[in-house]
């Protein structure tokens, strides 16, 4: 690098077919000497995206290279903000559970920690769907994140994680006043309808010890809590949802069929 570097006929910032400069796959490939070497020289755009919007700072936050996202934010030209296919750093970070690169974007006054992506899917949304509690703490101490806030599906961060069965992400969100633990998504599927239907007892046990939650809740379809376990077989989950008195053990879905046929 240093001998190509020292010679006058040698471009530092020509990119690839794909629009990649060397500074871009030095921050892919987490390569920190070698990003020095190239952040040193003035002819070398440090914010520069390939062919698919994506910014040396945003593999790096892709990757969760610590001390490459720390060189490339120093830039004075760098935009901690801008976003691949609608996808900010922030939310790239949020969704793969970079905890240390998430706490030098919150560090900073010009990245904004509940900016949805192109499917109105926000970091905290990400995170709380992949189980990364300690980003979901990170963000849910922000007073700049909306805590309930869905996404164009109308899922929200303690729908994705009442779904994926992430059950101390459920806690942290329901610890919040001002998480609704009842709202549907587009198609009145609530966060208890979600972990009944896929079997989390554990969810489903925090979700029904809330006086909030209606545990008779049907979708679109029709299909309560109870019709859409019974109809996959979690024999665990429909004892939990039958010990609730409130529980209708008899109502039908749209199609006519109970829980028990």
């Amino acid at each position: 690098m240093r001998l190509l570097l020292a010679r006058n006929d040698v471009n530092s910032n020509k990119p690839d077919i794909h629009g990649r400069t060397p500074l871009w796959q030095a921050s892919r490939h987490g390569h920190e000497e070698v990003v020095r070497l190239l952040l040193a020289r003035p002819d070398v755009n440090s914010d520069k995206s390939d062919n698919d919007d994506k910014t040396p700072l945003w593999v790096a936050f892709r990757w969760g290279y610590e001390g490459m996202v720390k060189l490339l934010l120093a830039q004075n030209d760098v935009n901690p903000d801008k976003p691949d296919d609608g996808k900010a750093p922030f939310w790239v970070a949020s969704r793969w559970g970079h905890e240390e690169v998430v706490k030098l974007l919150l560090a900073r006054d010009d990245a904004n920690p509940d900016k949805p992506a192109e499917g109105g899917d926000t970091p905290l949304l990400w995170a709380s769907f992949n189980g990364h509690e300690g980003v979901v703490r990170l963000l849910l101490a922000r007073d700049d994140v909306n805590h309930n806030k869905p996404d164009n599906d109308g899922e929200t961060p303690l729908w994705g994680a009442a779904w994926d069965r992430h059950e101390g992400v459920v806690r942290l969100l329901l610890a919040r006043d001002d998480v609704n633990p009842d709202k549907p998504d587009n198609y009145c599927q609530t966060p208890l309808w979600g972990a009944s239907h896929n079997g989390h007892i554990g969810v489903v046990s925090l979700l029904l010890a809330r006086d909030d939650v209606n545990p008779n809740q049907s979708n679109n379809d029709g299909k309560t809590s109870l019709c859409a376990t019974s109809s996959d077989g979690h024999e665990g989950v429909a004892r939990i949802l039958l010990s609730r008195g409130a529980i209708d053990p008899e109502q039908p879905d749209n199609n006519s069929p109970t829980p028990l046929q």
